[in-house]
This record gives C-alpha cells, structure tokens and sequence, in this order.
C-alpha cells in the first residue's frame, strides 16, 4: 500500500476511531441526533417562513409559540413574556428543573432584522447543504440547534442530570427600552445559572466558537459655535466655528484611539450647519445653512465598542479630553447612552469551555475549534451574562454567511454537527465534581 492509500485510509477512519472515546450515553446522544435531524430541518424551514422582524410583534410570537410547542413536548415549562414595558414584541422562556447539579442557561433570540417591508421573506435551498432565509444563521437555525440538543439529552435519558432555563429573546437585533426591563429575563438567568452558552452565528466558521465579545454603547457629540459672516471666520471674536471644531474632535479620536487592538468608534451620521433639526428617535436629522456663513451647530450620533470595561472606560476618558481642548470661541459636549451591550471579557472560564468543546469535537471526528476574533463578532445577548456567570460562550449556533443582508444563508448540514457538540459539552459539564452537589 502506498503513502496516499495509507493517508486515505487513516482520514475515512479517523471518525470511526473518535466516535469510540465517546462514552455509552454520548453515544446516545449522537445517535438522537442523526435521528431527528430531519425534523429539525422542517421546524427550521417553518421558522425562517415566518417573517419576525423585532418591529413585528405579532411575528415575533409566532415564531416564541412554534418554538414553545416543541420544548413543551420535552417536558419544559414554557412561558411567552410581554414585552408591553419595553415596547417590544416578549421573550419565550422555558426551564427545566433537573436533580441538583449544573445549572445550564441556553440563549437564543426569535426576531430578525428583516422587517415586513423586506424583500427578503422566505427560503430557498441554493444547494443540499445551503438554505438561503432571512434568519436562518441569525440565529434561527441556532434555535434549532437548542431544541435538537434538548431532544438528545431527553432521548439519552440525560435531561433530569441538570437543570436548564433557556431564553430566546424578542428583540435581540433592536433592544427595547428601558432596557434593564429588556434584558431582565437574561440577566435574572444569568444570576441563576453556573455556565451560559450562546447559540448566535459568531463569525459563520463552525471551527470557531466566541470566548470574548464586544460591548456595544452609543454616543453624542454636540458642538456649538458663533454665527457670523464667513469673512470673519478665524478672528478673535468669531473663532472657527463648529463644523471645523468637529473635525478637529473625529480627526483626534482617529488619530489618538484607532490603533488601539480590538477598539472601534463610528461616527454614523454628522448635521452640521446655521441651524439642526434632530429627529426624535435620533436616527437623523436635518441642517440648514449657508456658504458664506460660518456653522453654529453639529450634531454627530456613533458608536463605540471594546472587548472589557476597562478598555471602554480609558477609551471614554480619552475622548473627553479630546471634546475639552476647543478651538477658539467653540464648545463641545460629549455624552454616552445609558445601558448598551456589555462587553463579555475573556475569562479562563470562557477559555476551558473551548478546551472541553475542542475536544470533544476531536473525538466526534469534526475537527479542531478555535476562538473567533472579537473584531469578527459583534455584540449579542450574551454580554448580559458577564460580571455573573463564570463560564460563558458563544457561537454555538449554525454557521452560515452575509447576516444582516438579504443574501443571508445557512449551511444547513451543519445542524447535527452543532447539536451533538453542544449536548455533548452540557452532559459532560453535568459530570464535572464542581457542578455536583
């Protein structure tokens, strides 16, 4: 025989030699999953036929009442929230209540971005191993995946080992407000629960999953200066006026902060002129103004991200002595939204999760996983349950590309890939002697 026979050989059987670490109850597991596989394919098909985008309130349930039907049957008890508080659509919660041990929250959201007035409605298969749909990767086919590691664990006789809250959430892709109310489900869990793990896309690679995640905040940059003929800008008296003291402010947040790894800030819009007309929900505006006058006021609306509080907080700091060093006969206010997403820091909880979750991918035959970049990750519920769990990951979900935009699609073979890992990983937990009471 020779080299490459030898090489093939070993590669058909490197499944078969993984597959044989795996204990009697994995085997279980894996075997529930290749079972109902297809099942989980036409619930995922229903699911993404169901347009929820987070405005549309009514889809939204629907999709929370499909997905509640099926974790009804494996012994949940499941709830549907109003979100009337926050002004969105609710959240489905479901727990199960196992024999003292690991406590497990499962994360999952029920709205997309795609709203009524989308073009983007329903599925199609490219190919056998594509489906193209409007939140198929984001995240519904990470949905599935829950509900398929649950029927495994149920199947294996496993369920009752550990107890389990999931919550799929109504508007991950648009927060409600307040958004303490918005998020109070997540975080009550968070306080709950030992281990959470996130089902979203992560970056679309199923070799990756997500230790750490940037946190998400809005900002306002308000700049005032004098209004006067454009002959007297740059005298004593009138100064430079407020649009080139917003552009000394971005230039220096680019200049003093872009190089920073992991660290981004987006101006999303700028007004700028005699006189700015806001918009109430602040998405955008209007300014008048004339060429030969000089710019009284800007407004500029961005965003900032950073993988740890700390690296927010400096960053925070940095910006404000920016906003205070003015040009002449200028002023300038920088403020921060409230709330947003936290950033989930790497933790060496997060990192054993990918070491368990690598090997236990090895031994299933799939491969090696590794940590996704915070740059390729953007912020997702998760965040919410950093400061109270020790252990968290995310990226769980189905892979799949172009999230966010009507080419979405999801590599629909990998449904039983993910589902054996991740029920593999929460039996496995469930064993651990610090999970064990």
């Amino acid at each position: 025989m020779n080299l490459r026979s030898i090489v093939f050989l070993l590669v058909c059987l490197s499944p078969i030699f993984s597959f044989s670490q795996l204990d009697g109850k994995e085997k279980k597991i894996v075997k529930s999953v290749d079972k109902h596989e297809a099942e989980a394919l036409e619930l995922l098909t229903k699911a993404v036929n169901i347009n929820s985008g987070t405005m549309n309130f009514e889809g939204v349930r629907e999709v929370g009442k499909l997905f509640k039907y099926e974790l009804d049957k494996l012994g949940f008890e499941t709830r549907l929230t109003s979100g009337e508080a926050f002004g969105r659509a609710g959240h489905l919660v479901a727990a199960h209540k196992g024999k003292p041990g690991l406590k497990l929250l499962l994360i999952g959201h029920l709205d997309t971005v795609f709203e009524l007035d989308s073009p983007f409605q329903s599925s199609t298969k490219v190919n056998d191993s594509v489906m193209k749909a409007p939140g198929v990767a984001d995240m519904k086919g990470g949905d599935v995946i829950i509900i398929l590691a649950m029927q495994a664990l149920k199947d294996a006789g496993l369920l009752d080992e550990m107890s389990i809250e999931i919550v799929m959430t109504g508007d991950e892709e648009k927060s409600g407000s307040p958004l303490e109310l918005s998020k109070k489900e997540l975080t009550d869990a968070a306080k709950w629960a030992d281990v959470a793990l996130g089902f979203e896309n992560g970056d679309g690679n199923p070799e990756t999953i997500v230790v750490a995640r940037r946190g998400s905040a809005g900002w306002k940059l308000e700049v005032t200066g004098n209004a006067a003929h454009s002959s007297q800008v740059f005298t004593e008296k009138v100064g430079t006026g407020a649009i080139y003291e917003t552009s000394r402010i971005l230039n220096e947040f680019y200049q003093q902060l872009s190089k920073e790894e992991n660290l981004t800030f987006n101006p999303g819009f700028i007004l700028g002129g005699t006189s700015v007309d806001l918009k109430e929900d602040e998405t955008g505006g209007s300014a008048l103004g004339k060429t030969n006058v000089v710019a009284q006021k800007t407004i500029v609306k961005g965003d900032i991200r950073a993988v740890s509080l700390e690296q927010l907080e400096r960053a925070k700091e940095t910006m404000q002595k920016i906003v205070s060093e003015n040009y002449p006969q200028t002023k300038a206010n920088l403020s921060f939204d409230a709330g947003g997403y936290p950033p989930l820091a790497k933790t060496n909880g997060n990192l054993k999760l990918l070491e368990y979750y690598d090997k236990i991918s090895q031994e299933l035959g799939f491969g090696k996983v590794y940590p996704v970049n915070p740059r390729n990750a953007g912020a997702a519920d998760i965040s919410f349950t950093a400061g109270h769990v020790e252990m968290a990951v995310d990226g769980l979900g189905l892979s799949g590309a172009n999230d966010h935009t009507i080419n979405e699609t999801g590599n629909i073979n990998k449904l039983g890939v993910q589902a054996k890992r991740a029920a593999i990983l929460m039996y496995r937990l469930s064993k651990m002697k610090e999970f064990r009471e």
